[in-house]
């Protein structure tokens, strides 16, 4: 079933009518209280500062699918609470009705039928509408864009970046910070901050120095002023940039959390100042949240790269108040939407909406719907290639595997003849629906990476346990400073059982391949691509190893999925029903 236009906005009033929460972080005794209005988009008027934020939309222009994960697992301190909940978890926590319009924008439940009835999410042309219309309701506000924006994507990769940059633009963001952004390399970075954006979208990190003598390299913090009130913008680019990625792309920076030096620029804003002062992050959400217990004085923490589409900030205590910290979902999905009041010099309450981005309610801007087109137009007839069709959905999102994922690895073994396959644990790439041709876009969605090269070494079964230990130990470690974000490489071939909870070199057991134990010192043929390392021989790239291999098969049935046996996760709620 599909709903026509008023049908669906009905719907999604309804929708909004019941999931509409307003919490009061600065007064607890509030009693007021703001009636939702009857289009969710509306939002009633509150406060006198207002910022949207978008977060890691992986330069996905056009709407897309997209499941969210059926496992994200919490532990230690950060077990059970979000973002570390979901699918039904998820609901019962938020109050929100299963079977609305936000059950299926914020979980994984029923992905494939609700996908159907409410169509696709995001598209830059839709969100255009979204900020337009939000710009109009809430006159002064701030467009925030959390980084990750300039990959994703075929033509991003083609253009070197400059489709999302024009795109950036013409949206209108005022201020951003980074993270796959540094994977086109830093000189292509400055050039784009300096020249691209000249002014018009500031750029700002105050995490990045140089690795000779610790200067920064790009502005830390910017203030602007709305309706009246000084407000600092602090960028904090993603901490794990040259260890997470390719090191020779930014040679000459180092990146890190920098707690002690965020709290001196707070401080510095505040001194020259700033009434209010937002973190724009790409630290992940773990991150932030330690992060708000130690540093104080930010009033909100703006997050990204985690990719968690969280409903409600999370408020945090510190030596010097409290602090909202907010996660904005992935892939253009989602657009916050922070109102602030600020008297007397401080915050004093505020009200925030995580507003889904659904493509058949919003219209589609016109100047943003020509550049889209124009910008696609000289790829257009690759990226529409039919290569197959599968009989069940396709996606990516998740700790330990996602179906899309398992046919990059089995592509991988069968194409480059390996019994094992490491794939990374990528969060971004988008969802394809049973019966759905899978194009070469869809492909691209998953790999365009600036370092996609395949490869083929012979591993010893100790150091094959070794890289999954370490891996394990970035996503899973109980201290949130030490973990990278993303999600646990993609194995093909290869069954193990893992337990979360283990010490660093201990979570992962029963390695097997073949139904037979794998072996410390024998060699065995892994295949792989986007790897960190310097002078990668030269092979094929990832996309055209999958799409080889997708055209011979043509369809494709039940996918098997190569996950671990869980240890140690009995009532973890980041674990769905």
């Amino acid at each position: 079933m599909s709903l026509n236009r008023r049908e669906f906005l009905q719907m999604l009033a309804a929708a909004s009518a019941a999931g509409f929460q307003l919490n009061n972080a600065y007064a607890a005794d509030s009693t007021a209280v703001t009636k939702a209005p009857s289009n969710p988009y509306e939002l009633a008027p509150f406060g006198n500062v207002s910022l949207m934020h978008y977060t890691d939309c992986h330069a996905q222009l056009n709407p897309i699918y997209f499941r969210e994960p059926s496992i994200n697992l919490g532990i230690g301190d950060m077990k059970n609470v979000p973002p570390h909940k979901v699918g039904q978890h998820y609901l019962e926590h938020y109050g929100i009705a299963p079977g609305t319009m936000d059950a299926h924008a914020f979980t994984y439940l029923d992905f494939v039928e609700a996908s159907r009835k409410y169509g696709k999410v995001g598209g830059f042309a839709h969100l255009k509408t979204l900020v337009d219309m939000v710009r109009a309701q809430r006159p002064g506000s701030l467009l925030l864009d959390g980084g990750d924006t300039w990959q994703g994507s075929w033509t991003s990769l083609k253009t070197n970046a400059q489709d999302m940059v024009d795109a950036q633009l013409e949206l209108g963001v005022d201020v951003m910070t980074s993270h796959w952004e540094m994977t086109f390399g830093a000189d292509r970075a400055t050039e784009i901050i300096e020249n691209d954006f000249d002014g018009k979208i500031d750029f700002v990190a105050q995490n990045i120095i140089t690795t000779d003598f610790e200067d920064l390299v790009f502005d830390p913090y910017v203030i602007k002023e709305i309706n009246g009130v000084p407000v600092a913008i602090i960028g904090q680019a993603f901490p794990y940039t040259p260890i997470a990625n390719p090191r020779h792309f930014t040679p000459d920076w180092s990146f890190g959390i920098r707690d002690d030096s965020m709290q001196e620029v707070v401080d510095e804003a505040r001194d020259e100042g700033a009434q209010a002062v937002i973190l724009l992050s790409h630290n992940g959400m773990d991150v932030d949240l330690k992060l708000a217990s130690r540093v104080t004085g930010i009033d909100a923490i703006m997050g990204g790269h985690t990719h968690d589409g969280v409903y409600q900030p999370v408020i945090v205590e510190n030596a010097g108040g409290k602090t909202l910290v907010t996660n904005a979902g992935s892939n253009g999905k989602f657009l916050g939407v922070l109102d602030l009041e600020v008297k007397g010099g401080k915050v004093t309450d505020y009200r925030y909406k995580l507003l889904p981005v659904f493509s058949n309610l919003l219209a589609a801007d016109k100047g943003m719907t020509e550049l889209i087109q124009k910008v696609r137009a000289p790829y257009q007839k690759e990226l529409a290639e039919e290569l197959a069709v599968c009989d069940e959905a396709l996606y990516r999102r998740g700790n330990f595997n996602g179906t899309f994922d398992q046919l990059i690895c089995n592509a991988l073994m069968e194409e480059l003849d390996a019994p094992i396959a490491f794939s990374p644990g990528f969060r971004w790439g988008t969802s394809v629906l049973p019966g759905q041709p899978i194009t070469f876009e869809h492909v691209a969605d998953q790999t365009a990476i600036t370092y996609g090269t395949v490869t083929r070494n012979m591993l010893t079964g100790e150091s094959i346990k070794g890289i999954l230990e370490d891996v394990a130990d970035n996503l899973f470690n109980p201290d949130p400073y030490y973990q990278q974000g993303g999600d646990m490489v993609r194995v093909g071939g290869l069954e193990f059982s893992f337990d979360p909870l283990g010490k660093m070199g201990g979570r992962i057991s029963d390695l097997e391949l073949n139904g037979k134990p794998l072996e410390a010192a024998k060699e065995y043929p892994v295949a792989g691509w986007a790897s960190v390392q310097e002078n990668v021989p030269e092979n094929k790239d990832i996309w055209d190893v999958v799409a080889s291999n997708l055209r011979d098969k043509k369809t494709i049935g039940k996918i098997e999925l190569n996950t671990p046996k869980l240890k140690g996760v009995k009532g973890n709620m980041g674990i769905g029903s």
